[in-house]
């Protein structure tokens, strides 16, 4: 009995696995790849306190995604509408604007990695479009199963690569030259940088929204309706390995390129090149079989989420405010991934040379509106209307409360610091 008992909590937790996968690959691109280690090259383990400090302070809102839609069985963009229409359409707002600029930045630096893997010549632009479309037939074919699938795989072997990179930079240690004099962090530039960190680390809110829908998309996959904690430990697979990894990413910037004196370049391909060069002159040419593959996995699999999340999220706001029926909301989706990627690469086509400036205008974008999308997370299930069963407890309800605070000061900060600041 017990046995039997054993065999279907497994099951169901098995069935329940995806979303917090398709998280990780969401989160990890641009996040932790470029900002993380931009943040350990530049400042060492100064901000590492800023890296953990951001991932406590999101987590309940993350958190409160999955508790939402495993308590009602609807998706969290539903509750927004139940606060008010004009939510969902600042929702979709929001994420047109940091989604082309997302796309834009993931694909650029994808195609600077590929071209390294496999290359170099190819123009980046035409890489980053050869890229876009083959995760758009990707998602066209295979639809969500093929979604959940590849990044299982793609988060699996990311995770094997980094870890071994990071346990190869930790044994390898820190080498600062006496002379050398670090960059200051207070100032208009860095702290501008420290709020495009938090922005998207782990991720940015906005993204709370596709776990709910990609709960829902499993769920219907595998004829299977998780039970809260069932979703729970979901989402915290995924939540903590972006966590360490983040963690991991920091370290082997701040191990390898801190004191060096070399600074990341704004090229997206140059970008690329300079982070696999930088580990293969320190641990050898052979180190390029785990570091390219690591860092192109990456990149792909949150070019390959991020244009599923942004359209899924985007139709289903749209279909919410018009109350029309469903029938047409797979050639929706598919025509806002479109024009969402053709948006991407126009702007790669312009800002080639600058991704510094794609990824710091998207983050900051994403941690202004950071406070107000907590704050809808944190009422979806505080609710009177909520079911009491899911109502968080006491201790994450109050973390929730000091993650606002967090989230709002830093925001203050940000635009003091842009509009006063020398």
């Amino acid at each position: 009995m017990m046995k039997s008992m054993n065999r279907e909590k497994i099951t169901g937790i098995l069935k329940t696995i995806g979303p917090g996968i398709l998280f990780a690959g969401a989160a990890i691109g641009g996040s932790h790849l470029v900002q993380s280690t931009r943040a350990g090259a530049d400042y060492g383990f100064t901000l590492l306190w800023i890296v953990v400090m951001a991932n406590l302070f999101k987590y309940p809102f993350f958190e409160f995604s999955y508790r939402y839609t495993a308590s009602t069985g609807r998706s969290l963009l539903e509750g927004y509408n139940d606060m008010g229409r004009w939510i969902l359409v600042a929702f979709a707002i929001l994420s047109v604007i940091t989604g082309i600029i997302n796309l834009a930045a993931l694909a650029l630096v994808s195609a600077g990695l590929a071209g390294y893997i496999f290359g170099g010549g190819v123009d980046p632009l035409m890489m980053s479009i050869g890229l876009v479309i083959l995760c758009f037939l990707l998602l066209v074919i295979g639809k969500f199963p093929t979604l959940d699938k590849l990044m299982k795989i793609m988060v699996f072997l990311l995770g094997v690569c980094t870890f071994v990179a990071f346990l190869m930079a930790v044994d390898r240690g820190q080498n600062i030259p006496t002379d050398f004099t670090p960059i200051d962090l207070y100032t208009k530039g860095g702290i501008i940088f420290v709020i495009a960190l938090m922005g998207w680390m782990p991720a940015p809110i906005e993204l709370s929204a596709w776990t709910s829908l990609w709960t829902l998309s499993r769920s219907k996959q595998k004829k299977h309706i998780p039970t809260l904690k069932e979703s729970l430990i979901d989402f915290h697979i995924g939540y903590i390995g972006t966590t360490l990894l983040a963690i991991f990413f920091l370290t082997l910037g701040a191990t390898l390129m801190y004191g060096t004196g070399i600074q990341f370049s704004n090229s997206g391909a140059v970008f690329s090149q300079q982070l696999i060069n930088l580990y293969t002159e320190l641990f050898g040419s052979w180190s390029a079989i785990i570091i390219a593959p690591a860092a192109f996995i990456t990149m792909f699999s949150s070019l390959l989420t991020v244009m599923d999340g942004y359209p899924r999220a985007i139709t289903g706001s749209l279909f919410l405010m018009s109350k029309r029926a469903n029938q047409l909301k797979l050639n929706v989706y598919f025509a806002i991934m479109i024009t969402i990627s053709i948006s991407g690469l126009i702007l790669v086509s312009f800002l080639a040379k600058n991704m510094k400036l794609m990824m710091d205008v998207a983050t900051i974008v994403s941690f202004l509106a950071a406070p107000i999308l907590a704050y809808f997370n944190y009422k979806v299930v505080t609710t009177k209307y909520f079911p009491e069963s899911g109502k968080p407890p006491l201790w994450l309800k109050t973390l929730a409360i000091a993650g606002i605070v967090f989230l709002t000061g830093f925001g203050l900060i940000y635009l003091w610091t842009l509009f006063f600041l020398d």
